[in-house]
């Protein structure tokens, strides 16, 4: 079980007045299935992904996965924590450029401290057979945020963050990868943050709504 209690952020810059990113929010997750997070820009739904990735601090409140709370975790506890049970997907898609696609999966499998003998297999499951030699370079839009895709799902986490997945992307290609997401949500938790209100609807099981650091809708589908 994945669970977001009185989740705050407060932004406060040098100058000027303090920033209130999340005012409060309370979330429990299944271990499996699609989740969307919608909202306008500043809502607070990118604030809310990289609160829950450990990617930046908490002002209150607690992130619990599996029983455990984040509340008092170290630099180490969280490094531990994003390695060993999430898998991010990002816009801008994060490869390395001079590494090969194969080396891109391999270098995070090795920050995880996982076996990389899998790859191929990893590629197969997005429909990159073939590709592990390739740069990023050389591939299209949708088959480098594949490649993102496999790198997130290589080291085997339970729960998948994805920031705007389809954002660089055209509708066609942006529906595949969705697709793509939703097969891997059979078996992980997916949560995507996205302002795409038609996809959530067509291939979120559930959809939650941002506004002002608050949340104002929470829709699950019926089974």
């Amino acid at each position: 079980m994945f669970e977001i209690v009185n989740l705050k952020k407060t932004y406060v810059p040098k100058k000027g007045v303090p920033v209130e990113a999340l005012k409060g929010i309370d979330l429990k997750f299944e271990d499996r299935g699609l989740v969307f997070i919608l909202g306008r820009s500043g809502s607070g739904k990118s604030t809310l992904l990289h609160l829950m990735g450990g990617l930046d601090s908490i002002t209150e409140g607690e992130v619990i996965l599996n029983g455990v709370s984040t509340k008092n975790f170290k630099p180490a506890d969280y490094d531990r924590y994003r390695s060993l049970y999430l898998g991010f997907v990002f816009q801008d898609y994060n490869l390395l450029s001079e590494l090969t696609v194969e080396d891109n999966i391999a270098l995070g499998l090795e920050v995880a401290g996982k076996k990389t003998e899998n790859i191929e297999e990893t590629l197969a499951l997005v429909g990159l057979e073939g590709m592990g030699k390739r740069k990023p370079r050389e591939l299209s839009g949708g088959q480098r945020q594949r490649v993102a895709i496999a790198r997130a799902i290589a080291k085997d986490p339970g729960i998948i963050l994805a920031d705007e997945p389809t954002g660089a992307l055209d509708e066609e290609t942006g529906e595949a990868v969705l697709r793509l997401l939703k097969e891997l949500s059979k078996e992980k938790l997916i949560i995507v943050v996205t302002h795409d209100r038609d996809f959530a609807r067509e291939y979120g099981d559930r959809v939650i709504e941002l506004s002002d650091g608050r949340v104002v809708s929470d829709t699950q589908k019926l089974a």
